[in-house]
């Protein structure tokens, strides 16, 4: 057995038991493995060990990858910060964007999505923690950035991402997740149909499945410490 199947089998045991533990049914939470810095090689090694979600956070990178691995009919999310000027790669390339945290970017995303691919599933980022380094929309902002990405063509709003401060308080870490959730629900009270809470990573993904994540974003825990990119 290789190292990343061995990590993939150690993950997924994490989460089965985080989903026993929260009363919640396994196969409602899906793993992705951030593969950013990965070489196309390792990410084979995944698939094989039965992975099929990838994250990439680099679009260059990302979309050399799916090149390289196109074949394999795999799920791409590009999760990492998008600026304008890279909107027609990612959305002519990837399946999911969980980073959206600006209406020009989401607006671009969906003028370049056309020529008949089925819609971009997209996420909004929300900056659950305040932190000023921290990408995401605030909070109080996010309803409103919400509706005007559902209403445009061509992008599927899913629901909502985040990325709160490091902690080693489990509760705090708890508390910004569940903040994400009660966020969700009140856009879906508001008109929305939002079925998507993309949260927790290697080192918190208990937390974020005890505050009903449906989809855990893990790169270390699997592939180990990345390379500086």
């Amino acid at each position: 057995m290789t190292t990343i199947c061995a990590n993939l089998q150690a993950v997924r045991s994490r989460i089965a038991a985080a989903a026993q533990r929260a009363g919640r049914r396994r196969e409602d939470i899906a793993l992705l493995a951030v593969s950013k810095t990965v070489a196309a090689e390792r990410i084979d090694e995944a698939v094989a060990a039965g992975q099929r979600a990838f994250g990439e956070n680099y679009a260059q990178e990302g979309i050399g990858k799916i090149a390289a691995l196109a074949a394999l009919d795999l799920e791409w999310h590009f999760i990492g910060p998008l600026q304008s000027n890279k909107t027609r790669p990612v959305a002519e390339h990837f399946d999911w964007v969980h980073s959206i945290e600006r209406f020009k970017v989401a607006e671009r995303l969906s003028v370049a999505r056309g020529g008949g691919l089925p819609p971009l599933q997209v996420c909004v980022q929300v900056n659950v923690s305040g932190e000023s380094s921290k990408s995401g929309v605030s909070p109080e902002e996010a309803a409103s950035l919400a509706h005007a990405v559902a209403a445009l063509p061509n992008l599927r709003l899913r629901g909502l991402m985040t990325i709160p401060e490091p902690s080693e308080d489990a509760s705090l870490v708890r508390r910004r997740f569940a903040m994400l959730r009660q966020l969700r629900d009140r856009l879906n009270a508001g008109g929305l149909a939002l079925d998507t809470l993309s949260m927790g990573m290697s080192h918190d993904l208990e937390e974020a499945i005890l505050e009903g994540a449906t989809i855990v974003r893990v790169g270390t825990a699997i592939f180990g410490e990345r390379a500086r990119a």
